[in-house]
């Protein structure tokens, strides 16, 4: 397993507390191999260093003796070291102690954002923050010149930069990040006889050795480029957090995993496909129903039906292939709309800004 998701979403909101509201963050990270893959510049061998103005630190045991901020944000339930927790206890003003949930759209949510939790046996309160896709959770992270970079943008040349060739007509451009899929074959097979040409590109990462097995071959790695049919198979490098928006923007289907790609995915304005963690006994599929439910409120029942039946297909590795042509049919429609849904989003503010605001009433 890897922990894209957890780090992404870390490492976004500590560039935005520290860049856009000016504040001293300290990241701990336990696993730096991964956050490296998002943060190149990161050293895998220094237990401390400072990135973009955040300061990241190893997260060791024992845990080094340290002074607790203002605000404490145990991100997805990672709970401090109790002798850190005890740190806070003894501060004379107790610090801001936020528990940073996953991402969720299911209703539950709404009353249990901002909650307080009692600490059993310290004089420390826990607030729970969510966040959510209206206003009342906190929201979704969004940084403050995303749409100044988004009008930037050149399709032609990010597609040379990674030495793509230029848009053929009637092409369909897919980014596949993804975890292991048992739909994948039957995707990729439909993508192999579709009557327009498919390029698919494939960043480094779990998917890549399924990827081969169903073209084949031994192995893949970056730079190959697989041609079956009307599917052209391109293996890119694994794509660091900066330049990941660009590779969204720059296609007209992505599919996503987890939770910050997710997000990423609904910024960018593009159809997408969310594979969502899989959890034992398929909980995760209610988490999936939910969204689904939000997202499609605001489609005629054509697309979303088209919608809901290929991402649950994906999502269980089954009829994938049934269901791709209805849903292929609905990419524009999905297009126009996608548009729309990024701007509800935005109605309900951004999480730092948010979380930023909700400290600052609880000092």
């Amino acid at each position: 397993m890897d922990n894209f998701g957890d780090i992404g979403v870390c490492w976004r909101l500590a560039r935005q507390l520290a860049g856009e509201h000016g504040l001293a963050v300290r990241l701990w990270v336990d696993d730096l191999s991964s956050a490296h893959r998002l943060i190149p510049s990161l050293d895998v061998d220094q237990p401390v260093q400072r990135i973009e103005g955040v300061d990241i630190v190893r997260w060791a045991e024992p845990l080094p003796v340290c002074e607790p901020g203002d605000v404490v944000i145990s991100a997805f339930a990672c709970a401090p070291p109790e002798s850190f927790v005890e740190a806070m206890a003894r501060r004379e003003r107790k610090p801001v102690w936020i528990n940073l949930e996953y991402l969720s759209a299911e209703d539950w949510v709404l009353g249990c954002h901002r909650l307080p939790s009692q600490h059993p046996r310290l004089q420390l309160t826990q607030h729970f923050f969510f966040p959510g896709f209206d206003d009342r959770t906190g929201g979704l992270l969004r940084e403050a010149g995303y749409a100044v970079r988004r009008a930037a943008f050149s399709a032609n040349g990010f597609r040379a930069s990674l030495g793509l060739p230029i848009a053929v007509p009637g092409e369909l451009l897919v980014s596949l990040f993804s975890y292991e899929n048992a739909g994948l074959a039957e995707l990729l097979e439909c993508w192999r006889q579709a009557l327009f040409p498919v390029t698919c590109l494939v960043p480094e990462g779990r998917v890549l050795p399924q990827i081969a097995a169903v073209l084949g071959l031994h192995e893949l790695r970056r730079g190959d480029v697989v041609e079956r049919g009307s599917l052209t198979v391109r293996v890119l490098p694994f794509v660091e957090q900066a330049r990941y928006d660009e590779l969204l923007w720059a296609c007209d289907l992505n599919f996503v995993r987890g939770e910050d790609s997710f997000v990423r995915a609904q910024w960018a304005e593009r159809p997408f496909v969310w594979h969502i963690y899989p959890q034992q006994d398929e909980a995760h599929l209610a988490k999936l129903d939910a969204f689904l439910m939000r997202y499609g409120a605001g489609l005629d029942a054509t697309a979303a039906r088209a919608l809901s039946d290929f991402w649950h297909a994906w999502n269980r590795g089954a009829d994938v292939a049934a269901a791709w042509p209805a849903f292929q049919a609905t990419l524009p429609v999905l297009d126009g709309y996608a548009a729309d849904w990024s701007n509800r989003l935005q109605a309900s503010g951004d999480l730092a800004a948010n979380l930023v605001q909700f400290c600052k009433s609880q000092l």
